[in-house]
């Protein structure tokens, strides 16, 4: 089993956690780098929206007249206001709404998730720490304790048992935070982040949900 620091719920470091070789000490096969490129991308791709649009000469207002006759006058032919090459009029080759969502499969999601965690497990980037015991929102008292358990000023991702609101407030105003249920993690947020702090109780959720 691999050990790592162990904090209390003010920040004292009180010991050492062992952490599950099954989820952070994989061994795998063939390209990881591919693997994580393919499963991140898929992943990014289904958080966009895709609502962008833009309006084409036949969604444009205004009248289809001609703007003025044919010839004689030494001017380019005319069409009308909604021609893409006036000023208000229509978008040639715009964008449109567009459905992103690649389907990732179970498999190789799960692969990529245990991989990321080997990654922060081998770059000595994961904490435990005992379950927050915050009555209210308290972004002071977080703060002091990120203080105590990583003096580094960097990207952080706290993982948490369900949904403790208090907890996910007091954390929600430090910019370089976030947090996250441990049975909803995705590859791509371990990555994203230089320290990953995982409750005690978060640590049996992630066991329970992904060691399969």
């Amino acid at each position: 089993m691999l050990e790592v620091k162990k904090y209390s719920a003010t920040g004292e470091e009180i010991g050492k956690a062992e952490l599950p070789e099954s989820l952070f000490a994989v061994e795998t096969k063939g390209n990881v780098n591919a693997l994580l490129y393919e499963v991140i991308n898929m992943y990014r791709a289904n958080q966009r929206q895709g609502t962008s649009k833009t309006k084409s000469r036949s969604e444009v207002n205004g009248s289809g007249k001609k703007l003025y006759r044919q010839k004689g006058t030494g001017s380019a032919r005319p069409g009308n206001r909604q021609t893409p090459l006036r000023v208000g009029g229509g978008t040639a080759f715009g964008c449109v709404p567009k459905d992103w969502y690649r389907s990732i499969p179970k498999k190789k999601k799960r692969l990529a998730l245990k991989v990321a965690l080997t990654e922060r497990a081998r770059l000595d980037q994961v904490i435990i720490i005992e379950d927050f015991t915050f009555e209210k929102p308290d972004t002071k008292t977080a703060i002091d304790i990120l203080k105590k358990i990583s003096p580094e000023r960097a990207k952080t991702l706290i993982l948490i048992d369900g949904s403790d609101a208090a907890t996910v407030r007091s954390f929600g105003n430090i910019p370089y935070v976030r947090s996250d249920r441990a049975d909803s993690i995705y590859a791509y947020e371990i990555l994203n982040c230089n320290h990953l702090v995982i409750t005690e109780g978060a640590l049996r959720k992630i066991e329970e949900v992904f060691v399969k």
